[in-house]
């Protein structure tokens, strides 16, 4: 083949096979330019340049016509091939702005508010804990969603805070553990929470969290920082990584971290928004199935060990935001402490567990622990992660988890202990006792 025309077949490759050596850069492929350099190859190669070489060849003898135009067959079997799979590769990685991205309206008047996104099953076992919280609040300064089983209604039979009435989205979904449609929720949530242009800062919240700080203190500081509250971190040994992510996800933006996140706005409308990063957590991040607890002594461990386990909800936020350039927009850590507990059956496809407080667990020296929490350390990156809020070093966290009913009122019976801790601004909060919580909730 000519030098020539080798070189322009080399040059319509390097632009061709760009966004595979590029890794990160893959949106810049558009449809016509993919077009353009497949034309471009194909007609080096079955056009001009099949010419001059057969030109060329001619001058040996006729015997090798048919041999040519075997080889230029092949040749366009090649290039019909690479339109193949930069077709693939197009529908793959198409640029943000062809996604199907929802315009959240943008301008609003008054105070920034902030949304309470809660993931429950059903009741919120933790209701009375939530009231005592949002009496404390100007009802203009936040807006509350709540994700249950489809049909779920919150009213007076079924809640006993009134913030909570008629608060359920329409549109929910049924939710497995470990699955893909947990994400989905809290993206449902999301979409939701962002048709009021008002909503500034998302909190995503259990059905077993609490708030350790009365709403006045919360609100002032999630608005106090730019920043979005992401627990993120390195996940070295990788084993929940599928191959089969690569290239839409490489390896080196892969992330863990909890699933309990505060969210900008910004930050907010690129995880409701994606259809890029989810799909592919959907098809290639599943957890293991657990063992029929009748096979879990016959299996050995590397068996299971061997197949592949993860766990959305752990990793996707995190992986989304490293994927879009944006983890300097962050603060790499949550606000909802949560104390972990390895399993003790190694058969245990769920690993950790987070521990749940009960009444006889909770008392003031637990209250003061996590209340006093500084600074978070990630062995995984060596790092330690001070907790700040305008340059002033503050408490790590603003909720907790898990806690059952007896243990959460106890924790608030235990806020009188400490001024700051005072669920309704100022003034005194009446003590609860396990029982009278009981009645309420059973009305």
């Amino acid at each position: 083949m000519p030098r020539n025309v080798t070189i322009h077949v080399y040059e319509a490759l390097h632009r061709l096979t760009l966004p595979l050596r590029t890794n990160i850069d893959r949106h810049s492929l558009s449809s016509k330019g993919c077009l353009r350099h497949i034309f471009i190859f194909i007609h080096i190669i079955v056009g001009n340049g099949g010419e001059k070489w057969t030109m060329k060849k001619r001058a040996v003898g006729l015997q090798h016509h048919s041999n040519l135009w075997s080889l230029k067959a092949g040749l366009a079997l090649i290039a019909g091939a690479f339109i193949l799979i930069m077709f693939k590769l197009h529908a793959q990685f198409r640029p943000q702005s062809n996604l199907n991205y929802e315009k959240f309206p943008q301008t609003y008047a008054g105070k920034p508010k902030v949304a309470f996104l809660f993931l429950a099953r059903h009741r919120l076992p933790l209701d009375f804990a939530w009231q005592h919280f949002f009496e404390g609040a100007e009802e203009p300064n936040f807006s509350i969603y709540i994700h249950a089983r489809p049909g779920f209604v919150y009213n007076e039979i079924t809640t006993t805070c009134t913030f909570f009435h008629g608060r359920q989205i329409s549109d929910s979904i049924q939710v497995g553990w470990g699955e893909s449609s947990m994400i989905e929720a809290e993206r449902i949530l999301l979409r939701r929470a962002l048709t009021d242009p008002a909503n500034q800062i998302f909190i995503l919240l259990s059905d077993s969290c609490v708030p350790l700080y009365n709403f006045s203190y919360v609100y002032d500081y999630v608005m106090s920082s730019p920043k979005s509250f992401v627990d993120s971190f390195l996940d070295p040994k990788g084993e929940r990584y599928n191959l089969k992510m690569a290239p839409v996800i490489p390896k080196n933006k892969w992330r863990k971290g909890s699933q309990w996140v505060t969210l900008v706005r910004k930050h907010a409308e690129i995880m409701a928004a994606d259809n890029t990063i989810f799909p592919v957590f959907k098809r290639h991040c599943k957890r293991r199935a657990p063992l029929p607890e009748h096979l879990r002594k016959q299996v050995h461990l590397a068996v299971v060990q061997k197949e592949h386990n993860c766990i959305p909800d752990e990793h996707y936020v995190q992986t989304l935001l490293a994927m879009r350039g944006l983890e300097d927009e962050l603060e790499h850590r949550t606000l909802t402490y949560t104390s972990w507990n390895q399993s003790k059956n190694e058969l245990d496809t769920q690993g950790w567990h987070p521990r749940t407080f009960k009444y006889a667990d909770v008392d003031a020296k637990l209250v003061e622990s996590i209340k006093g929490t500084d600074h978070v350390y990630y062995p995984t990156e060596y790092r330690t992660e001070w907790c700040s809020r305008n340059g002033t070093q503050c408490p790590c966290f603003l909720f907790a988890r898990k806690f059952s009913r007896g243990g959460a009122i106890r924790l608030l019976n235990h806020a009188d202990l400490d001024h700051h801790f005072r669920m309704v601004g100022n003034s005194q909060l009446e003590p609860l006792s396990l029982s009278k919580a009981n009645a309420t909730s059973q009305k």
